[in-house]
């Protein structure tokens, strides 16, 4: 499964010419770093690259541009719409829809199985669905799923290391993908920040991208556990596309304009609203 990270950067100059190479990658890399930080000054930008305040103002307009990125009192940061809610906020929301998905995806893995399990409120909801399962193996940097299936006592609950992001209670960064890179699993369970139109899988930071490209790459069967609401949401950091996902797992079907794109994977597409429980 290929994945990729988008970078709101253009290939042309601000006079409308070719971008040096070194302003490209330069933008490129200021881009990235919003994305992961949320907004960052422009002084330690100019610290960082060894580049002059006026240089990197001249920077910091051009990304502005576009509706990903605007300057608010010296520094460049996400515009709103971009921004992740808190976890707990997004646990909350659309309860019955998350537990439909959870119930759905815990009836495909069987006692005995080893399964990643991924950051977001919805692959909680499908370890919360899990506790009835015995001898699992859980991989995961979802401190929430450990703890929901840390009362299993047959279970055995892997975690890698590092610092642990709060309010979302996730660890993420290189050290989880080393140690993820490290095992093979029969499932790898992860959700979306949002779904583009054309099926590509939308995240708030290019490293969640990175943990969902590993996982995937290290598992028999990916399964995509998501929400309605995420089709069509938008979120900066682009990865793969649903086409490429073993199991998608849906509370219900979204507007008519994804149609087109469900049909296309009508025979990996579960619905588990109105399933039998």
């Amino acid at each position: 499964m290929l994945f990729c990270c988008y970078s709101p950067t253009s290939i042309t100059d601000d006079s409308g010419g070719l971008m040096s190479s070194k302003k490209q990658r330069r933008r490129e890399a200021i881009s990235a770093l919003v994305l992961e930080q949320g907004a960052v000054t422009v002084g330690s930008l100019a610290e960082r690259f060894d580049v002059s305040m006026q240089t990197i103002r001249r920077d910091v307009d051009a990304l502005c541009e576009g509706d990903m990125l605007h300057r608010v009192h010296g520094r460049i940061e996400l515009s709103e719409e971009f921004l992740n809610t808190p976890f707990d906020q997004r646990a909350g929301t659309n309860l019955m829809g998350k537990r439909a998905i959870g119930e759905a995806a815990a009836e495909l893995i069987p006692d005995g199985a080893t399964l990643f399990i991924s950051i977001g409120s919805t692959p909680l909801s499908v370890a919360q669905a899990l506790r009835r399962r015995k001898g699992l193996t859980v991989i995961t940097n979802n401190l929430s799923v450990a703890m929901a299936l840390s009362e299993e006592v047959s279970n055995r609950i892997m975690l890698p290391g590092g610092e642990v992001r709060l309010p979302d209670r996730d660890i993420l960064g290189n050290d989880v993908l080393d140690y993820f890179g490290r095992f093979r699993a029969d499932f790898a369970v992860f959700g979306a920040a949002g779904i583009a139109e054309d099926g590509g899988l939308l995240e708030f930071h290019t490293t969640e991208v990175r943990v969902t490209q590993k996982i995937c790459e290290n598992a028999r069967q990916s399964f995509l556990v998501i929400d309605g609401s995420k089709f069509g949401r938008q979120a900066p950091a682009l990865g793969g596309n649903i086409a490429d996902i073993d199991q998608v797992i849906v509370d219900r079907r979204p507007g008519d304009r994804f149609a087109p794109l469900l049909t296309n994977i009508k025979d990996r597409l579960l619905v588990a609203e109105g399933q039998p429980r």
